[in-house]
């Protein structure tokens, strides 16, 4: 117990936290004013007038039917996937790793050069800071799924973009389907917008709690903006910290 305090405390540091202590085990659910200054109702819905439209899988288009496919087929339809241009250039393609049981769900973007090397996500310097992140959160990378929107990398690590989310959605969410999490925590604006039907700003998405086909969500930074902005680690640590009263509060 002492070294996985003393642990525990280095990845702290890593993220620029003090080592803070759990007060209680079970905490209540942030009041509804929380939500109000967001221009969220109770419960954290995204308003209608702040929703895209759905986005639907082209018609005709020859797209094998995920729904219903069970890991391997859907891991299959993944690896063989031509439907979008990042096929082109990809050397792998990103599935998704972890515990395909977590209570835990973290999505991210895209991959990036060392994602799309070695076919995992989250394995470079951005990586490390979500390992450590997870690890001061009392999470083991283990013991939760991580995924990302886009299963191929974007030339030059560029934004998604909405014709590749359209074809790449279907496959997270259903990999969201198969884990059944408690928490999904979606890390960056890219995420939660694709996640949330949003368009609104990373920073009225923020410190909320949200939820995606009725399972609780929060949004946090991706590590990569973490990486480059060192300040905002404290706002991510928050995020976590609410992450983790959502879910011990569950019933």
């Amino acid at each position: 117990m002492v070294l996985h305090d003393y642990l525990r405390r280095q990845y702290l540091a890593a993220m620029g936290i003090r080592a803070w202590e759990r007060r209680t085990r079970h905490a209540a659910h942030p009041g509804p004013g929380a939500l109000e200054n967001c221009g969220f109702p109770p419960g954290g819905t995204v308003r209608a007038e702040d929703q895209r439209p759905s986005i639907q899988p082209a018609a005709g288009c020859g797209q094998p039917a995920v729904s219903g496919m069970d890991w391997g087929a859907l891991e299959q339809a993944v690896s063989s996937c031509t439907k979008c241009r990042l096929h082109l250039e990809r050397t792998r393609t990103v599935f998704g790793t972890g515990n395909r049981h977590a209570r835990w769900v973290f999505i991210g973007e895209a991959p990036g050069s060392e994602e799309d090397r070695q076919g995992e996500p989250f394995v470079g310097r951005a990586g490390q800071l979500l390992n450590a992140m997870l690890f001061a959160t009392g999470l083991a990378r283990e013991e939760v799924y991580i995924a990302n929107v886009l299963k191929c990398r974007p030339p030059n690590n560029r934004d998604p973009q909405p014709d590749e989310v359209q074809q790449c959605e279907p496959y997270l969410v259903r990999q969201i389907e198969l884990v059944q999490p408690r928490m999904i925590v979606a890390l960056g604006r890219h995420a939660a917008h694709s996640l949330l039907r949003t368009e609104l700003a990373l920073g009225k998405l923020r410190g909320q709690q949200l939820n995606y086909h009725d399972i609780p969500l929060v949004v946090t930074y991706h590590p990569a903006y973490l990486l480059r902005n060192p300040a905002d680690k404290r706002k991510a640590w928050e995020d976590l910290r609410l992450a983790r009263r959502l879910v011990e509060a569950a019933p």
